[in-house]
């Protein structure tokens, strides 16, 4: 049975039904719905049957009409029988291809970026980074501080002067320290601890001011109260050495007595041991000094040539202890102590060390977890003492040991009229006039 409707003819058939014998592609069929141009007499606009036409030429049905592939015959060019695809140069401007000049098909160009809000933006999210970060380094920083003095135990206090007093302590405590490290650092084996150094730092707006108070110092136990018994201890003009004072009753005890004995108050008070000393040099990749004249020391372990060098924490702490190598052996010691604690803190205060977290995080660990401070002590109080420290040695400030007079029983004396002129100018937050030993 032919299933072709009737009239159309075989060439028909092998034309639509079997494909072409022609070498030439098959033009593209128009689809009604897309054709747009006028057709050919008897069509109407979009190729289809005009109503005035009758529905059949002789006995064929209406057919669409048919392009040759190279735009002839007014219907509907879909591009494919010339090889144009979606896309491609000069193609009907489809997906990802440029627009036609007339207006229809692709998206056409893609803008132009908007650097001035990619800028804007990006200095937003970096903004927002560096606040983050700076906020949570604060409180983790914070959190390590260890706030164990409480000032509010001593009585009888001098009144506030202007300007911030710190009273800064290095001590010979051994806590933590292997057998190893005690024998590699020198520090001896002895139970509990001592001060092996006292300075009081006054910072103010004429210039910071650093003070070092000989151990040896000659001073008197007023009466105080217990840190630990809360019981009052009545003074009774006994003199001693000032380390004798910490040894006796620990920090409080020491504040009580250092204002007692000089009539200046006391802000905060910061201490730090043998270990924290040595973690902290080591942290920031050691501390260059200048040394005037070499010296050995055994007990120490001393051993330096004169000339600027870079000592690591254990050549450090080795220099800041030494005192049986000098004839004046308290006072050229705190001297040393002086002008290595404020080349540590020049080193601390570098952008190198700031600005660098490989040296940033593991100099304030090594500080924090050994620094030992009083209870109202902030992070802000503590990055005044170091940046005062850096002015002092970068020539902003004044350095000085307490004034001495002469010596009784091994115990130095203090030069009373100098210690009284020099509190005065500290109270006033004056320049510093009075030198020292």
């Amino acid at each position: 049975m032919n299933d072709w409707p009737e009239g159309w003819s075989g060439d028909n058939r092998d034309r639509y039904g079997r494909g072409s014998a022609s070498a030439q592609p098959e033009s593209a069929r128009v689809m009604r719905q897309v054709g747009r141009d006028q057709g050919a007499p008897g069509q109407g606009a979009y190729g289809g049957r005009s109503p005035s036409a009758p529905p059949y030429g002789n006995g064929v049905p209406q057919q669409p009409s048919y392009v040759d592939g190279q735009g002839h015959g007014g219907g509907y060019d879909s591009g494919y029988n010339t090889g144009q695809v979606y896309g491609a140069p000069g193609g009907g401007g489809g997906y990802g291809g440029p627009a036609e000049p007339g207006g229809g098909g692709g998206r056409g160009p893609r803008p132009a970026p908007n650097w001035r809000k990619r800028i804007k933006w990006t200095a937003i999210v970096v903004v927002t980074g560096l606040i983050v970060t700076t906020v949570a380094t604060y409180f983790w920083a914070d959190s390590k501080l260890n706030r164990e003095v409480d000032l509010s135990k001593v009585i009888d206090r001098p009144e506030q002067g202007d300007g911030t007093n710190y009273l800064i302590v290095g001590s010979d405590s051994r806590a933590g320290l292997s057998s190893e490290q005690k024998k590699q650092l020198h520090t001896g084996s002895a139970e509990g601890k001592r001060t092996d150094s006292m300075m009081i730092l006054h910072t103010g707006s004429n210039g910071d001011t650093l003070i070092s108070l000989p151990r040896d110092s000659d001073v008197e136990i007023p009466t105080f109260v217990g840190s630990e018994s809360g019981k009052t201890y009545k003074g009774t003009g006994r003199h001693v050495k000032l380390n004798a004072a910490y040894a006796e009753d620990g920090p409080e005890l020491l504040v009580r007595t250092v204002e007692f004995n000089t009539g200046l108050r006391i802000d905060h008070y910061v201490e730090i041991g043998f270990a924290g000393f040595a973690s902290i040099v080591d942290a920031v990749g050691g501390v260059e000094i200048d040394i005037d004249k070499g010296f050995k020391d055994k007990y120490s372990g001393a051993d330096f040539s004169a000339g600027k060098q870079k000592l690591n924490g254990d050549q450090a702490l080795a220099f800041v202890r030494t005192r049986h190598a000098f004839a004046a052996s308290d006072l050229q010691r705190t001297k040393n102590q002086q002008k290595f604690l404020a080349a540590l803190a020049h080193q601390v205060a570098t952008p190198g060390t700031v600005l660098n977290p490989f040296k940033l995080y593991p100099t304030l660990g090594a500080g924090l977890d050994s620094l030992i401070v009083d209870k109202d002590m902030g992070l802000y109080d503590l990055g005044s003492m170091f940046f005062a420290m850096k002015g002092v040695n970068g020539g902003d400030g004044t350095s000085l040991n307490m004034p001495i007079s002469g010596s009784t029983g091994g115990n130095l004396v203090w030069d009373k009229a100098k210690v009284k002129q020099l509190v005065q100018e500290l109270n006033n937050d004056e320049k510093v006039t009075v030198s020292g030993n």
